[in-house]
């Protein structure tokens, strides 16, 4: 099955979980607790690499990192279904936030925090 929107792998995910009665287990702790392990692992393959060595990654880095990136989505996915939140709302809100405090007249090429600019 093929998955195109949010909206379906969020339904997927519900669907794989209870199957297995994993939503005995998926509580906003453990899925958050979870979400940082993998977080971390996504972080394993470019350790010790220099900023260009992780814009080339070979073949093999970049599917593990691929695979941490999906773990680290389903993860978020399992607890945005837990907590009934809209993740593209959310981003969307997310963003509107950002765009006040980062003004482009500000921001661009500037890595400062927005409270520094």
């Amino acid at each position: 099955m093929a998955i195109d929107t949010l909206g379906q792998l969020a339904e997927a995910v519900r669907h794989f979980g209870r199957e297995r009665d994993w939503h005995l287990y998926h509580t906003p702790k453990n899925l958050t607790a979870a979400l940082i392990v993998e977080a971390a692992e996504l972080l394993e393959p470019f350790q010790w690499l220099t900023p260009e060595e992780s814009l080339n990654l070979s073949g093999a880095k970049k599917e593990a990192v691929r695979q941490e990136m999906a773990d680290v989505l389903i993860y978020l996915v399992s607890l945005s279904n837990c907590l009934d939140i809209d993740l593209l709302k959310a981003a969307e809100d997310k963003l509107a936030i950002n765009a006040a405090k980062y003004p482009v007249a500000k921001a661009r090429g500037n890595a400062a925090k927005y409270d520094e600019l």
